[in-house]
């Protein structure tokens, strides 16, 4: 079985797999009805062109690359061997890629992204990742903000209907014809002085809080149908 997990893998993180995957993500978002909430201060942020880090939890990574406005992003991904299917990916978005995690190449991956906000740039990191405890959020960015002065944007994004899959984060696979949303929370940045434990953990709480707001969104819109 792992062997066979290995060669599929291998497939996968190929030109033409990735290419495939991301062909079947455009087509399910094409299938699909999907709102954005809260996203004006991160327009504000890219036209001021400020880089900015946009934080999202593991499970979530599936449809995040059709919320980003801009043309700068950059988004960090662990040398692991999953790590090399999302980056083949992420480069078919267009995106650029800073590798690297907690565990692996982290140091180089921190010099870089503190270069590329310094010229502009905007990055995407989960904070959970790549192999959890999963929505607890590990300190690099936190780390990584307190030196650059950058603002944070917590995203979220949850469906109507949807499977979770029995991995370590539970990971959210939207299911075609269904909707979507996206909820952006305030951009938050450090405050002189504020203690970086603080920080981290005021972080990890707004993140919670939009992830939850996407989870309730449809859950409230039809509780607000059937009381009208």
């Amino acid at each position: 079985m792992r062997e066979l997990r290995r060669k599929i893998a291998r497939r996968l993180s190929g030109e033409l797999g990735s290419r495939v995957i991301h062909a079947l993500l455009c087509l399910l978002r094409a299938t699909m009805r999907i709102r954005v909430e809260g996203g004006e201060a991160l327009a504000e942020i890219i036209r001021g062109g400020e880089g900015f880090i946009g934080i999202f939890w593991h499970s979530r990574l599936l449809m995040i690359p059709f919320v980003y406005p801009g043309r700068r992003m950059h988004v960090l991904i662990s040398v692991h061997r999953d790590g090399e299917i999302i980056a083949n990916v992420m480069r078919c978005f267009g995106f650029g890629l800073v590798r690297g995690s907690s565990s692996k190449g982290g140091a180089a991956a921190f010099r870089e992204m503190k270069q590329l906000l310094r010229t502009g740039n905007d990055l995407a990191v989960t904070p959970d990742g790549p192999r959890g405890p999963a929505e607890v959020l590990k300190p690099g960015v936190a780390e990584l903000t307190r030196i650059m002065g950058s603002p944070v944007v917590p995203v979220a994004f949850s469906s109507s209907r949807c499977l979770r899959l029995p991995t370590w984060d539970r990971f959210l696979v939207p299911l075609p014809f269904s909707r979507g949303v996206f909820i952006l929370g305030e951009p938050l940045r450090y405050q002189l002085g504020e203690d970086q434990e603080a920080y981290r953990e005021r972080l990890e709480a707004a993140l919670r809080e939009a992830t939850a707001r996407a989870d309730d969104y449809y859950h409230r819109a039809r509780r607000s149908a059937c009381e009208g």
